[in-house]
């Protein structure tokens, strides 16, 4: 078992804590779910095991994925295999997309996202999330990370507006991710007797950095972004 699947088991204040990155994608995918009308069409590209499909029962949602990223992921709720450059999908016809970390694994990100953006309605809203340092990860799948202006950059070129780039926490964040990510050196066979001893040194630090995070105003040390926008009208 890996600190993610441990920190699972934490109650949930503590667990957001620890894992705020992925409390913050949670946040993100529920708030856009509850801002679609019932009945829009959603396109989430780059589904995997459809784990954001919950967020979107009051629409119809439709998860695409090409289902080679991890052997052990079970993808049998995806409503489509698909190369994420050609989608099998007409222009125009959906009200709303999510693309959610699944821009990295990509070999080719300008024409995903254009080829997301064709298939959406003049005006309809796109929320993408990215990483920006983060470990490898769903290997070899694992091409690319992005700053803010990449992104801004990738958006435009694949027609959308209204582009809102968010930093998710700052350096003190970002360090506390580090430090429980030490915790893996010690997974699997003898190497777990030092598992303890590293998570007295690496634990404690890792929850009281983060209280740090308001110093860093910047945020060009992050974890990654949480991008909104419109495909244009």
């Amino acid at each position: 078992m890996n600190y993610s699947a441990m920190a699972d088991r934490l109650p949930r204040a503590l667990r957001r804590h620890v894992l705020h990155f992925e409390a913050a994608i949670e946040d993100a995918v529920a708030a856009f779910a509850s801002s679609l009308p019932a009945g829009a069409r959603v396109l989430d590209a780059g589904a995997g095991e459809a784990r954001h499909a919950r967020y979107f029962t009051r629409q119809r949602y439709c998860g695409v994925d090409l289902a080679v990223g991890d052997r052990t992921w079970n993808y049998s709720r995806l409503d489509a295999v698909a190369d994420l450059t050609r989608l099998p999908f007409a222009s125009g016809c959906f009200s709303a997309a999510i693309h959610i970390v699944t821009l990295e694994h990509v070999r080719e990100p300008e024409s995903v996202l254009r080829e997301i953006a064709r298939t959406l309605a003049p005006a309809a809203p796109l929320l993408a999330i990215v990483p920006h340092e983060w470990e490898v990860h769903q290997a070899p799948h694992d091409y690319f990370r992005y700053t803010c202006h990449g992104m801004r950059y990738l958006l435009e070129r694949a027609g959308m507006v209204e582009i809102e780039i968010r930093p998710v926490g700052g350096y003190f964040r970002l360090l506390a991710r580090r430090l429980l990510n030490g915790l893996q050196f010690f997974a699997g066979g003898v190497r777990w007797l030092g598992f303890i001893p590293a998570a007295l040194l690496l634990v404690p630090p890792a929850l009281l950095i983060p209280y740090l995070d308001f110093l860093d105003r910047d945020r060009n040390f992050t974890l990654g972004y949480i991008c909104t926008a419109k495909k244009s009208s």
